[in-house]
């Protein structure tokens, strides 16, 4: 009963607000009319972001960004997260300070569709049937993926990031996008890739074995078996964890091609927990890097792990990613 009393307030508010943009009585009828033929909360949500795109150019598109990075963020973003967020400059040098937007600037911004979570010191969209017609309606974002992903690259390639050391590890609040664009560079680049997003991978790779950003990696790695109860016999820190492991981990098959025919990788050298860059990609069910490390003259794809005993197929089959282990069983026709 609560939800449908909030539903229809916030309905109201939304139409209420929108028609009080417009500039005439002729107008404001003509939109009341207009929202009184559409469906409730999409004619609602489809007039505030028209009211959005027509502030000033920059302010419009900073309330598009601020909905783009909620909507598709792998996990609620907290507020100094996506302040720092939309304040890199994709490809600069190093983070200015002064081009950090503040929160109250986004949230007049987005005009009422985005809220700061009180209880958890996140952004978020305004009501769930927001996300439902921002998923309906694809074309509001362009290249939001690989968008997100040259963001998140572009911090990490800065030199003061580059600069940082991971004993201990620095406090976030001076550094509050490191963890995000740590985990989640490669799942939005796996999502939608771009030529540039592939040249900031391999400029991040190129120095993985000593970036802060392979500690938040691994980290995230050691929590994720400790959540799936499963046997963890690896180190406190990413050693053996190469920069082929990392790509292979986190799925992008542009870079996994470049890094493969540089032709320098031992493509079975296993990392600090005893897993090879295959066995991560298949358990993992990334099939394009499977397919590609599969395609290695030098490969084993029948190795067992030094700490569990299982096998890439094993990792594949036991989480169910149907395709990886076609491929596996293809080849093993062909053989």
């Amino acid at each position: 009963m609560l939800r449908h009393i909030v539903f229809r307030f916030l309905l109201a508010f939304l139409s209420i607000e929108t028609i009080l943009q417009e500039t005439t009585k002729y107008r404001r009828r003509r939109r009341l009319r207009a929202m009184q033929n559409s469906l409730g909360f999409g004619g609602a949500y489809g007039a505030t972001l028209e009211r959005i795109k027509a502030q000033g150019e920059e302010r419009a598109r900073l309330g598009m960004a601020v909905l783009m990075w909620i909507s598709h963020s792998r996990r609620p973003l907290q507020v100094d997260e996506i302040c720092c967020a939309l304040g890199i400059r994709i490809g600069s040098k190093d983070l200015d300070y002064d081009n950090i937007p503040g929160i109250s600037t986004l949230l007049t911004c987005c005009q009422g569709l985005a809220t700061i979570d009180k209880g958890t010191s996140t952004i978020r969209l305004i009501h769930f049937t927001l996300q439902e017609h921002l998923r309906t309606h694809p074309h509001l974002f362009d290249k939001s993926e690989s968008t997100m992903a040259e963001t998140c690259l572009t911090f990490l390639n800065f030199q003061h990031v580059k600069d940082l050391s991971s004993c201990p590890l620095p406090d976030r609040r001076g550094t509050p996008f490191l963890e995000y664009s740590s985990l989640y560079w490669g799942t939005h680049m796996r999502a939608e890739s771009s030529t540039r997003a592939t040249k900031f991978a391999l400029q991040h790779l190129d120095q993985f074995d000593s970036h802060i950003s392979a500690k938040f990696l691994w980290e995230s790695i050691k929590k994720e078996f400790a959540d799936r109860e499963l046997i963890w016999r690896g180190t406190s820190t990413p050693e053996g964890f190469s920069t082929l492991h990392c790509i292979s981990y986190l799925g992008s098959a542009q870079a996994a091609n470049t890094l493969l025919e540089a032709n320098q990788w031992d493509v079975n050298q296993r990392d600090g927990a005893g897993i090879s860059p295959l066995a991560w990609a298949a358990s993992r069910g990334h099939e394009e890097v499977v397919e590609l490390l599969l395609q290695q003259k030098d490969i084993q794809p029948d190795q067992h792990g030094t700490s569990d005993g299982r096998t890439a197929l094993s990792w594949a089959a036991g989480n169910g990613h149907e395709g990886v282990v076609r491929l596996f069983l293809g080849r093993h026709c062909l053989n």
